[in-house]
């Protein structure tokens, strides 16, 4: 037997994905196989934004003639839209071929849901109020070779304004730091290069022995082995100079933070519930560059925030400009039902939406622009992560995030690369071997 996994979302899915990998092997089905072979498909939703949405809802109805066609054909769907509220059933009734329904607090329960079905006709569905603890006992059927994610903690407790985060994936569970030890151990000893520790903000970790994240991180890179660290999501209300020391201290960690500041202005700050204001923003990353003058920033921004107005935007743009970022991954305001935001006067109309985000998104990519062309004639080292065909290419990361692309006679995939950068196009740099 067969599996396909649709995954939509962060980083967190993804990984939540190659666990969904390891049920269904335990389950018997034995590899991987594209959707119209697949004797089980999983889709693995997301709901941040309305796009996410959409796709899925779209994808998963495109489902129906192949169900028609294919009466042992499993379809389930989990993850973040499952778990919000009313959505499994309207799911169930938009789309009565679904087999299985499962929530984000529900992944154990994949495999009796499985085998629930196979005995009964009826939907199997699962929608666990809380997760019951931080480990699950999965083991993951891992896709992102050299890379590996690993869970430091699950949930949030921050309740931004726009997010529905904390109303589908639950509080802050942090897991124990041995577990984590012990699996980064592991994978280091299998081969993987680089380990991203993984968290909604993994500022909050705190340990049952009353270690925090900064420690954690610490010990991670005290590991024995070649390879390097990320982290993510950090929230600016949790910066802390003792993650910057540690980050300093240590040359596995890789000298970026991705930092999401969502907006330059202070009003639209407090109506986020960010609990920071732009100044303190900006110390935070004077901060940071003073003690690591070459750290790269990264971030995320948010345009068209109930009642924001154009001198308001404008301050945004003003914030993309003194932050110097490396890259931002910008987005437009996105109501979901049960968030503060979604209830809010001065909804923004989307003819205004668009320019904003068309505006912002020109100005990030200039300053990307100029950020990737000072690699130009520098030597730079990526770990190669993979091998693009179409091109003809070998493309890894540095540790700053920036992605370099070259030729190469035998696989390096897997291997770290020293490339002495000759192009720059956008975020994409393009080099030779040294």
């Amino acid at each position: 037997m067969k599996y396909h996994i649709v995954t939509y979302g962060c980083q967190m899915n993804l990984h939540e994905s190659e666990k969904i990998a390891g049920v269904l092997r335990e389950e018997g089905y034995t590899e991987e196989a594209p959707l119209e072979e697949a004797d089980i498909i999983v889709f693995n939703t997301c709901c941040i934004r309305e796009n996410a949405e959409n796709h899925a809802f779209g994808n998963i109805g495109a489902l129906k003639k192949l169900k028609r066609q294919k009466k042992t054909l499993l379809i389930a769907v989990g993850g973040c839209m499952v778990q919000e509220e009313g959505k499994a059933r309207l799911l169930k009734e938009k789309f009565p071929f679904i087999d299985i329904l499962f929530g984000t607090h529900s992944l154990p329960m994949l495999s009796a849901l499985i085998r629930k079905k196979r005995a009964e006709r009826k939907t199997a569905v699962s929608l666990l109020p809380a997760r019951e603890g931080a480990e699950d006992g999965i083991l993951p059927v891992r896709t992102s070779y050299p890379n590996a994610w690993v869970n430091i903690m699950y949930g949030c407790n921050n309740f931004c304004s726009y997010c529905i985060v904390p109303y589908v994936r639950g509080r802050e569970i942090s897991r124990a730091k041995e577990d984590i030890l012990r699996e980064v151990r592991s994978l280091v000893k299998e081969g993987y290069r680089e380990i991203t520790l993984l968290g909604q903000n993994v500022d909050s970790y705190r340990g049952a022995d009353g270690t925090d994240f900064a420690a954690l991180l610490e010990e991670v890179a005290s590991v024995e082995g070649d390879f390097r660290v990320r982290f993510m999501t950090s929230h600016p209300k949790d910066f802390s100079e003792k993650l910057v020391a540690v980050m300093k201290r240590h040359k596995k960690i890789c000298k970026h933070l991705h930092l999401p500041v969502q907006s330059g202005n202070d009003r639209i700050l407090r109506l986020m519930n960010r609990r920071y204001t732009r100044e303190k923003y900006l110390e935070e990353l004077a901060v940071l560059r003073r003690e690591i003058p070459d750290c790269e920033v990264t971030t995320d921004l948010i345009v068209a925030f109930p009642g924001e107005t154009e001198e308001e935007f404008e301050d945004t743009l003003s914030l993309v400009e003194e932050a110097d970022f490396s890259s931002a991954f910008t987005f437009i305001f996105s109501p979901r039902t049960g968030t503060k935001a979604a209830e809010m006067e001065g909804q923004i109309s989307e003819e205004v939406a668009k320019d904003r985000i068309t505006r912002l998104v020109a100005l990030v990519n200039e300053k990307t622009r100029q950020k990737s062309a000072r690699y130009v004639g520098k030597e730079i080292e990526i770990l190669c992560e993979d091998y693009d065909e179409k091109r003809g290419l070998y493309l890894g990361r540095d540790e700053y995030g920036r992605m370099g692309y070259f030729r190469s006679g035998k696989n390096r995939v897997g291997e770290f690369v020293r490339l002495r950068i000759g192009e720059a196009n956008g975020i994409s740099l393009y080099g030779e071997e040294v």
